[in-house]
């Protein structure tokens, strides 16, 4: 719902550390790798009940999935970045509700359910229409740096992580704040299936 507001200025504050990771020869899939890497890492210190060193794996890889989009934009963005990043950033969303399931199966095991459903919803529902908007060469204004035709909704990558932050420091409430959050996740679904039908029937 604020991505379109948040990127503009975290591209800004992300380009001088970017900078100096491409004079290392960093590249984009390195750092794409390295923070899958370090956030799966959530999902064991999770299920230990190490929510505080969850929680920094989480935020060590929101700050990767930024970087690498910024070292990619100061050398070379490609499809094949593009893929790898929104494919292992998928992988990583499950894998911190797993860990949660995992830590307390008999409190945690519904609403994780849900909430995953819930990311099977927008998650293939974004990239369906992604798939379909590159096919006609629609592209969205609003998020001209992405590899992909990114769709907006409800429940995007900031909510996603700010949830997952709340969940690491109020891990006692994890039923509620996953049936909440997957509610809004399917609105957000929905709200993306309707735009996404209207659209591509209008550029057949």
């Amino acid at each position: 719902m604020v991505d379109r507001y948040l990127i503009p200025p975290l591209q800004r504050l992300l380009d001088k550390p970017a900078r100096l990771l491409v004079r290392r020869a960093v590249t984009a899939n390195q750092i794409t790798l390295v923070g899958f890497v370090i956030g799966v890492l959530a999902l064991p210190l999770l299920m230990a009940g190490a929510f505080e060193l969850a929680l920094v794996a989480v935020l060590l890889n929101r700050l990767a999935d930024g970087l690498d989009g910024a070292v990619a934009r100061r050398t070379q963005t490609t499809d094949a970045g593009g893929f790898l990043d929104i494919v292992l950033d998928f992988i990583f969303y499950q894998a911190v509700v797993v860990g949660f399931i995992l830590n307390s199966p008999h409190e945690h095991l519904l609403p994780g359910l849900f909430l995953m459903l819930s990311f099977v919803g927008t998650g293939t529902s974004f990239l369906a229409f992604a798939v379909q908007a590159s096919k006609r060469g629609l592209d969205n204004p609003h998020y001209p740096n992405k590899s992909m035709y990114y769709m907006g909704g409800l429940a995007e990558g900031f909510e996603t992580f700010a949830v997952f932050v709340l969940l690491c420091l109020l891990p006692q409430h994890f039923g509620i704040i996953a049936w909440l959050f997957g509610a809004v996740c399917w609105v957000t679904t929905a709200t993306r299936i309707w735009a996404g039908f209207n659209t591509l029937k209008a550029h057949k």
